[in-house]
């Protein structure tokens, strides 16, 4: 499906959506029966959910559920046919809402309100790989903003949120080309976002992606924007409630904040200064309804259109954010991101590790090279681009 701009579909054997349901979900649904004390009752909940998925047709919400109506908008013309004729953003984003059903999140009861990822969640934040994490931010320098130093050091922490855990928060602190754990960029957008943050500080927004210790460094790019000026405020958009494995809520951004303010050095005065910044409003954490719809940005709401349409920048985080963004299409992927982003209501970027089929923006020597040498490198993880339009 090379070159076309037909949607994403999860049916295909051997495509990596397809073993997202086939395989993906089964274990996962295996190990929340390991790491969680399920009843007889919710295990089959579950099980019914993947039988469902598999080879049934999608079942609406209850109507007593509290988002019944908003899903029954987001579902039109969905239910009642097999799950196999939906969308993979679509069907991905629905399995999450189902899972939570399956598990009484939004019930009256014991398990209402409780992250079935909370667990795992809280053991990365946690673990020992953080504090060398977050140690790595006393060797970070002390530049000013407009200086090659304060560049080199805005580029290491956008790279570091760019690419997550799998980059410690002091990698490759230059000025040159971005690079990652597997090399270059395939698309460098930081000059352009420091140019245009420079000239207009104001309110950002950035849509976050995982929690843990993915999270933190996003944090740690936040505070840098405030402290330095690049930023006048900052909106955090997260999840307002679990979605997929890692996504983050208010809860485990709260769950970082406190992480940085109880370690030592250079973390934790992020930490502190991060703190002060949510007390007076500007750092403000927003979950909005429709970061856990199963739909792109294009169809947003009309608040959540206004919120971006007014900050000087919204900087989208993550793969799924990334698919939402420029449609979960088999676009060619020297589309111009500009014209894949062209319905967003004001300047934008993406920080994206590659993760899925969708690609865009990419010039065709890289795209006949990455096809040739690697023909995976859509889904590997071990590819990753900044791009933005201003």
């Amino acid at each position: 499906m090379a070159g076309s701009s037909a949607e994403v579909m999860w049916d295909v054997p051997g495509s990596f959506a397809w073993g997202v349901f086939h395989e993906r979900h089964p274990r996962l649904i295996h190990q929340l029966g390991t790491d969680l004390p399920l009843t007889a009752e919710q295990r089959h909940a579950l099980g019914q959910l993947l039988d469902e998925t598999l080879t049934g047709t999608v079942r609406p919400l209850p109507a007593d559920a509290p988002d019944a109506g908003r899903w029954a908008a987001w579902g039109a013309g969905r239910y009642g046919r097999p799950w196999g004729e939906t969308s993979f953003l679509w069907a991905e984003s629905y399995f999450y809402r189902r899972l939570l059903s399956a598990l009484g999140y939004f019930d009256q009861g014991t398990w209402h309100g409780l992250d079935p990822f909370g667990p795992a969640k809280a053991a990365e934040l946690h673990g020992g790989a953080v504090d060398a994490e977050l140690a790595g931010l006393d060797d970070l320098p002390e530049s000013a903003p407009g200086s090659a130093g304060g560049r080199a050091l805005g580029d290491a922490l956008l790279t570091a949120s760019l690419w997550g855990n799998r980059a410690d928060l002091g990698f490759r602190i230059t000025a040159g080309r971005g690079s990652g754990p597997d090399g270059p960029l395939l698309a460098d957008g930081r000059e352009a976002i420091w140019k245009h943050l420079a000239a207009r500080p104001g309110r950002v927004c950035l849509v976050a992606d995982n929690a843990g210790p993915e999270l933190l460094p996003d944090l740690v790019l936040v505070d840098h924007l405030l402290h330095t000026g690049l930023a006048e405020a900052v909106v955090l958009h997260v999840k307002p409630h679990p979605y997929y494995v890692s996504d983050a809520t208010p809860a485990d951004t709260y769950a970082c904040l406190r992480r940085l303010r109880s370690a030592s050095g250079a973390a934790a005065e992020v930490g502190e200064r991060l703190w002060r910044e949510v007390e007076s409003s500007c750092l403000v954490v927003r979950a909005h309804p429709f970061s856990c719809a199963p739909l792109g940005y294009a169809d947003m709401p009309d608040d959540l259109r206004r919120d971006f349409a007014a900050a000087t920048l919204t900087v989208m985080k993550g793969d799924l954010n990334y698919r939402r963004l420029v449609g979960d299409r088999h676009w060619p992927a020297t589309r111009p991101f500009a014209d894949a982003v062209a319905h967003f209501p004001g300047p934008v970027a993406a920080l994206r590790t590659l993760k899925s089929d969708v690609a865009v923006g990419l010039d065709a020597a890289t795209e006949a090279r990455l096809d040739a040498d690697e023909p995976g490198w859509r889904t590997s993880g071990r590819h990753a681009l900044i791009q933005a339009r201003l």
